[in-house]
């Protein structure tokens, strides 16, 4: 299953009937999943998390945005939290077997339908942006600048030039549009109504004056409380933690003489970044993630998955073949890269490197769910293929529309295989840094994960020749098989080197 998720923040957190009405919307997408919805009075703004298929996320963003934009008039917007529209801030987020490619693409469509069905002023953000000083949220809305000044400034000052829409500024305002990691929303309230205090305070933490790299900050009046609070998103927990975020603000709060009333989690949170918390506060001693009910569960479900995946394969048909195969190949590869990474960032010995290892165990965690994907796109590939020769060829009009469609269908089931070998090597190149750097009593699992990659990297590509071999229009795939093939035998002799040579048994 390919999923993103979307996070749209709305400028509407006091009328539940109008963020009903958005959510409606939102779910009148077939297979839309709201999974959360959060309103908070006090920054009069609203949360909604929800989740899909590419195609069908896209859809249900857009008609979250019109119908925000038909029930709520910003030149009446009051709130805590800065905003630029009644639909403020569309992230999109990669979930399972879609790359951050992918929701750049999904962020630029959305915000050219926007502007253009809409009229609406769109600015790209984070891993979507058009331009650097669009990078960081902050950079483009805030506190001294948000929907009133650039209601000012849109049509005089071309630093506001937007990415689609028109150079001006209805009552729906503007909507920023991008595509980025996952990030934690974490609030901390204080027992003061002084917001200077909460606003000192987020900026000692806050990563762009000298506090925490991944927490973004901002302190706010909680004024129906009588409270203050410090906002932060937390754009990398691993980096990052909740727990760390937590006590850098306790620290300072215990400076300015305030104590931390309670904090809040606005919307979803991995369970990994709570397990972070539990193993920093309960001082757990050889905990493993796996003592977890749910996660020994769930991955039980994984591996039951893959006993019926090697049964399908198993039986007497052409597909699953070759292909899948090949793609299952290389997410054992990718999940033995991630083992081996996590197993050397928990060392001691290795914290020179931990940095590294946590991003190599990121990278490879996806990779697997990519690899996972293309195992099931592969399949469907090959029946589109079967399909096409079925076609029927009595006329001469038919055998063109046969052959068109072979040649479609080909170059599609020539790309899934393509794709395998670009991550196969992709995978090498990690395990060839995992055999310097990693983990030595593991290299034996890297040497593993090496013969795992290189031999999903040739299988799929025996399956890209069979696909495009005698076919002159797909003549440039073959070619860039053929090139992938020669680029992964020297990254697996180059590795594979490295790892005998760890091992002592080099000759």
């Amino acid at each position: 299953m390919r999923l993103v998720e979307c996070v749209p923040n709305f400028s509407e957190g006091r009328r539940k009937e109008v963020v009903d009405e958005i959510v409606k919307a939102i779910e009148s997408v077939e297979g839309i999943t709201v999974l959360d919805v959060e309103m908070d009075p006090d920054h009069n703004r609203s949360v909604v998390t929800f989740v899909g298929e590419p195609e069908a996320v896209l859809e249900a963003a857009f008609r979250g945005v019109k119908r925000a934009a038909e029930l709520i008039d910003m030149d009446q917007h009051r709130g805590a939290h800065p905003r630029f529209g009644a639909a403020d801030v569309v992230p999109f987020v990669p979930v399972e077997g879609v790359s951050m490619t992918e929701c750049v693409e999904l962020a630029h469509r959305l915000g050219k339908r926007i502007g253009e069905e809409l009229g609406i002023p769109v600015y790209l953000y984070d891993k979507a942006a058009t331009r650097e000083d669009r990078r960081v949220l902050s950079d483009i809305r805030n506190e001294s600048f948000q929907y009133e000044q650039l209601k000012e400034a849109i049509g005089k000052d071309d630093r506001w030039i937007p990415d689609y829409g028109p150079r001006r500024l209805g009552k729906a305002g503007a909507t920023i549009v991008g595509a980025r990691d996952f990030l934690i929303a974490f609030n901390v309230n204080l027992g003061t109504d002084d917001v200077g205090v909460a606003k000192a305070i987020a900026r000692a933490v806050r990563g762009k004056t000298g506090g925490l790299a991944y927490v973004r900050a901002l302190g706010f009046p909680l004024k129906e409380r009588g409270i203050a609070q410090v906002s932060m998103n937390l754009v990398n927990y691993k980096r990052s933690p909740i727990y760390r975020t937590f006590e850098l603000v306790k620290m300072e709060a215990e400076r300015y003489g305030v104590p931390v009333v309670e904090s809040e989690i606005v919307g979803l949170v991995p369970m990994d970044a709570l397990l972070d918390v539990a193993e920093f506060y309960l001082r757990l001693r050889r905990f493993r993630r796996d003592q977890v009910l749910e996660k020994r569960l769930w991955n039980l479900l994984k591996q039951g998955a893959g006993g019926d995946f090697v049964k399908e394969l198993a039986s007497a048909t052409p597909s699953p073949g070759g292909g899948s195969a090949s793609a299952e190949a290389g997410a054992m590869a990718a999940a033995l890269v991630a083992m081996v990474a996590g197993l050397t960032s928990r060392r001691r010995k290795y914290a020179d490197v931990k940095d590294l290892m946590l991003s190599l165990r990121q990278e490879a965690m996806g990779l697997v769910d990519e690899f996972l994907e293309l195992r099931r796109r592969d399949a469907q590939a090959f029946e589109a293929l079967l399909a096409a020769r079925r076609m029927r060829r009595w006329s001469r009009d038919e055998v063109e529309s046969r052959e068109r469609a072979l040649i479609e269908a080909s170059r599609k089931a020539s790309e899934v295989p393509l794709r395998v070998m670009e991550l196969s090597a992709r995978v090498l190149e990690m395990a060839s840094v995992l055999a310097e750097k990693g983990l030595k009593s593991a290299i034996s699992d890297v040497g593993t994960a090496i013969e795992l990659a290189r031999s999903a990297a040739m299988g799929a590509f025996l399956n890209v020749a069979i696909n495009c071999s005698g076919v002159p229009e797909l003549e440039d795939l073959l070619e860039k098989g053929r090139e992938l093939k020669e680029a992964v035998q020297r990254l697996y002799e180059g590795s594979i080197a490295r790892v005998e040579e760890g091992m002592g048994i080099s000759e």
